[in-house]
């Protein structure tokens, strides 16, 4: 079994209930168990280290508020179901990641962040209550207000804690399923960061980033800020479009594991100047884009990780103190633009302080990086986390498959408390998943 990176690999034992009593049963005096949900952590964060319990049978929505978008549903609900059943009514979800192809539990175990973080934070901050089975076989009903030390512990702790198996958060109303969008071209790092700052009165706000280009081209971006567009603009823009369009089928695909010399210099360089190219020419006024490109915009292209071939990719996202963020990000770039293959899909927010124990932001920069496993991409991965840890960054969990322990121990200054809830919860030697036995959590 593998994360959606498809490195590392490992063995385990597939266990998938199809309740919430049945979960129970099998998660009942066993070892070395981690629950996962449809396994889009990139890593190795979803792989018990001997048994792994799908989430995936545990799909119910249970109820829904229209007054007040208040939602409850079982934690293995995927993103886009919610959105093909509540976004034609009018609601959209408090945050979304870059895919909606995730379960709820998964959301908020990883906490994850999306295009809104520097405004409305992570999915956490949105969760009013969840039901957690624990590793002793109870179940506690928790919240920000409701066995508080164990919500929190829960919210980022990258199942850890125990099962989520229901969860209730707001659905947020909208008017249409259209973004207004606008595009700031940004000629170097200086300006994308300085972009960053301008759009941060923007709902939504994230940069592209070159991190191939040199000279005075160097960390050239694309910063795209948008907002839910109201009726009236729709009208406006765009008379006569269906008001909440689906989610299109991808008509891409990769049907095979590209050869991999196919990410090189040449075909970064050049699928980059293109990006650059399209994007800088919508640059100006504000048009609008659908939801679905807008948010997920690789969900369009079926099996997408196969550009980089069999032996899978990494994906390294850090975050870096404002301080210091000039400094690393031109280090970290500068060693990625000598290397040649560098991400072509790489992406720069702005993040404010996350709210779980073990949340991923801190007030910062946030790059994100694609890089195909090869062997000498290890040591280049560990000369950026020293860069990143020195200057009082981290790594986020559910991307990560390779930090060392060193690494992640020095960058998470709540791990001794967190570890001690675990204790409390005799999670110990029992919720174990590869990830937490790599780093020692």
């Amino acid at each position: 079994m593998a994360g959606w990176g498809r490195y590392p690999r490992h063995r385990t034992r597939l266990l998938a209930p199809r309740d919430a009593a049945s979960a129970a049963a099998l998660a009942a005096g066993r070892t070395g168990v981690v629950t996962r949900g449809n396994g889009r952590a990139y890593g190795d964060a979803a792989i018990g280290q001997a048994v792994t319990v799908s989430s995936r049978g545990l799909d119910r929505m249970r109820a829904f508020d229209p007054v007040s978008g208040r939602l409850t549903v079982e934690a293995g609900v995927h993103l886009s179901d919610i959105l093909a059943a509540f976004l034609p009514r009018g609601f959209f979800p408090p945050v979304v990641p870059g895919t909606k192809f995730v379960t709820v539990g998964g959301m908020i175990a990883s906490d994850v962040h999306g295009k809104n973080h520097h405004r409305e934070g992570g999915f956490g901050d949105h969760v009013e209550a969840l039901t957690l089975l624990t590793p002793s076989g109870e179940t506690v009903d928790c919240g920000p207000d409701r066995n508080p030390g164990l919500f929190w512990a829960t919210v980022g702790g990258m199942g850890l804690t125990g099962t989520i198996l229901e969860a209730t958060f707001r659905l947020k109303a909208v008017e249409t399923g259209w973004m207004v969008q606008r595009t700031v071209v940004a000629e170097n790092l200086d300006e994308a960061m300085a972009g960053l700052e301008r759009t941060a009165d923007a709902t939504y706000s994230v940069a592209w980033i070159d991190c191939v280009a040199r000279g005075a081209r160097f960390g050239r971006s694309l910063i795209f800020a948008a907002e839910h567009a109201t009726r009236a603009e729709l009208d406006a823009l765009r008379p006569g479009a269906e008001p909440f369009p689906a989610a299109k089928a991808g008509r891409l695909s990769v049907p095979l594991d590209l050869p991999a010399f196919t990410l090189n210099r040449l075909s970064v360089a050049a699928f980059n100047e293109l990006y650059f190219r399209a994007g800088a020419a919508k640059a100006g006024q504000p048009f609008l884009v659908a939801w679905n490109p807008y948010f997920f915009p690789l969900d369009g292209i079926g099996d997408w990780g196969r550009i980089y071939g069999r032996r899978g990719f990494l994906q390294h996202q850090c975050v870096i103190p404002p301080a210091a963020a000039k400094a690393v990000l031109t280090a970290v770039i500068e060693r990625l633009s000598r290397r040649g293959s560098a991400s072509f899909l790489a992406v720069l927010k702005v993040l404010r302080a996350g709210s779980g124990l073990m949340s991923f932001p801190i007030e910062g920069y946030t790059l994100a990086l694609d890089l195909h496993v090869t062997d000498d991409v290890f040591p280049l991965l560990d000369e950026i986390d020293r860069l990143v840890v020195e200057a009082g960054g981290r790594l986020y969990l559910a991307k990560d498959a390779r930090q060392s322990r060193e690494t992640f121990e020095a960058s998470y200054p709540a791990l001794s408390r967190f570890r001690e809830i675990r204790r409390g919860l005799g999670a110990e030697g029992r919720v174990v998943s590869q990830l937490s036995a790599r780093l020692g959590i």
